[in-house]
């Protein structure tokens, strides 16, 4: 069964047959260019927005990150300097799965570059490979931080020498590219310089750098001091014995005002001095009886000379005595041999006594600690207290604080902080009403990023639509409406032969004749009746001409 098209399709067909090659080029053209402009059109509408997705990978990272985003059935586009882009619609989501599959890797070298090592290496080049291996496994290593999206590691080794005074100790330089919003407390940057120093023989600590990507020196030597004369640490004992300080003070006050009612602000003035010093004193001469002894010598000499021998020494001195008589106890002298002479009778004495006593002496060794209070400076500033709603529930006016409520205020903070006059510590209580500031983000309209998204999509839309409005009622449909315009008929000059009438075309598609009455048979189609007008024409020229010059008179 053959299909029947309608005859609306059938006289275009025939009227687009009907015209000339040149116009019909025009017309086919036309009809070619809207037809692409407007798939063309669709085709930019629907386009994603592509963005990157990685940028600076290397060759190896990007074959892996293209051929994954194949079997996950992902459009990419590649450009230079390794960066690859994605519709903007699934940025994220893909970095989330390819960080789950551990890609990209890192473009970093390591000790896999030792294991093909190649023939005719020289031993410069050896050194060379595996410096550059170890400098790819520290930068792998201080890449699994969390903090660290990614890292590079420098290791300035120098040539050895048999020479003492040649000698030169290695170096390095860590760079580290830190994630948004992410840091570095100083606890983890020590642990990068430990690891890098415990992994190259000699490389002492304070020869390890560590910078960020925005340039900012993440190290510091110990030893080295700020403008003030204070070091890293110093510095931050300070804060943290200033914010202990602090802590102190709106603990105690904020149960009185109201929590977040009281702010406190404390500059602490340290000594970081370390003194030594060293004291002896002695006390005057106490009392005896509160002395301790320390030695004592006692000397008695007693010296009597009458029981002496006396005379000249001779035989007759030195003869025993006699015999002993009654009474027993001879008197004095009766021993005496002959020429013994009783010596005259004489006593002499003499008592010595020393004491020497403990001296009361005190010898004091002080030394001072680092980080002494010199000075304290405190400023407390209290808010009035909460508006009350009167009678008609409207809020009232937030009222300051009494003299008396300021007083124990002021007592408060004074005991909390340890004031002390002679120090020549200060305190500055006040009381006043704070200001609510609400940060609001002000972005005008036009510049709110959500709104300029939404503008784009709406402008891309009335371009797609005015463009495919204009093609289609300004282009297509009047190059329609002239085709199925239908002929006017043209009058031909001639001689009119004689004969029957056959009829005329006339409105309503009937057939009229000569007298001007219809002919009652029915035209089928619009071309039948062309064809039959036509073929009147050329038979009929003469009264063909009469008929138009009189439709043209009645108009």
């Amino acid at each position: 069964m053959a299909l029947q098209l309608p005859a609306s399709f059938n006289t275009l067909a025939h009227r687009f047959n009907e015209l000339p090659a040149a116009k019909k080029m025009t017309m086919a053209a036309a009809v070619a260019a809207s037809i692409a402009l407007i798939v063309g059109l669709f085709l930019w509408s629907s386009a994603p927005d592509y963005k990157v997705l990685f940028s600076n990978l290397s060759e190896r990272d990007a074959g892996m990150v293209s051929t994954t985003l194949q079997q996950m059935n992902v459009p990419y586009k590649t450009e230079a300097n390794g960066t690859l882009m994605v519709p903007a619609s699934q940025v994220y989501d893909l970095r989330f799965k390819l960080a789950a599959q551990g890609i990209p890797k890192g473009g970093a070298v390591g000790f896999e570059a030792m294991d093909s090592p190649k023939l005719g290496m020289t031993q410069f080049q050896e050194q060379l490979a595996f410096q550059r291996g170890l400098e790819g496994e520290l930068a792998r290593t201080i890449q699994s931080l969390a903090p660290v999206e990614s890292a590079r590691v420098h290791l300035a080794i120098p040539k050895p020498s048999v020479f003492i005074r040649d000698k030169q100790s290695p170096s390095s330089s860590v760079l580290v590219n830190l994630y948004p919003g992410r840091a570095l407390d100083p606890g983890q940057v020590q642990s990068i310089v430990h690891l890098v120093s415990s992994s190259v023989p000699e490389l002492s600590p304070n020869s390890v750098t560590v910078v960020d990507q925005a340039g900012n020196l993440l190290t510091a030597r110990n030893d080295s001091q700020s403008p003030r004369g204070l070091n890293a640490s110093q510095l931050e004992y300070t804060k943290a014995m200033e914010a202990y300080y602090v802590q102190r003070i709106e603990a105690i006050v904020a149960p009185i005002v109201g929590a977040g009612n009281v702010k406190a602000e404390v500059r602490a003035d340290l000594d970081f001095s370390e003194d030594e010093a060293t004291s002896e004193s002695y006390k005057p001469n106490p009392a005896p009886d509160a002395q301790s002894i320390r030695s004592q010598q006692t000397v008695e000499d007693n010296n009597s000379a009458g029981n002496q021998a006396q005379g000249v020494p001779g035989a007759l001195t030195n003869q025993p005595p006699g015999p002993a008589t009654a009474p027993l106890t001879a008197p004095p002298g009766a021993n005496a041999g002959p020429n013994a002479t009783a010596g005259q009778g004489g006593n002499s004495s003499r008592k010595e006594n020393t004491v020497n006593f403990e001296l009361d002496k005190t010898i004091r060794h002080v030394k001072a600690s680092q980080g002494r209070v010199k000075r304290l400076s405190v400023a407390v500033v209290v808010n009035h207290r909460a508006a009350v709603k009167d009678k008609e529930g409207k809020p009232g006016k937030p009222t300051p604080l009494s003299a008396q409520e300021m007083a124990q205020i002021n007592s408060l903070v004074k005991e909390t902080m340890g004031f002390s006059q002679p120090r020549g510590d200060t305190v500055n209580v006040v009381n006043a009403a704070f200001t609510e500031a609400k940060e609001e983000l002000d972005i005008p309209l036009w510049k709110d990023p959500d709104n300029v998204a939404l503008a784009k999509d709406l402008l891309k839309n009335l371009i797609i639509f005015g463009l495919a409005f204009y093609l289609v009622f300004g282009v297509l449909r009047p190059m329609l409406r002239e085709l199925v315009k239908p002929p006017e008929p043209a009058a031909e000059d001639g001689a009119a032969g004689e004969g029957a009438v056959e009829g005329v075309l006339g409105e309503g598609g009937m057939l009229y004749g000569p007298d001007g009455k219809p002919i009652e048979a029915p035209v089928d189609t619009y071309a039948e009746i062309l064809a039959k007008v036509r073929e009147f024409a050329k038979t009929n020229p003469k009264l063909t001409a009469e008929i138009v010059r009189e439709w043209m008179s009645k108009e």
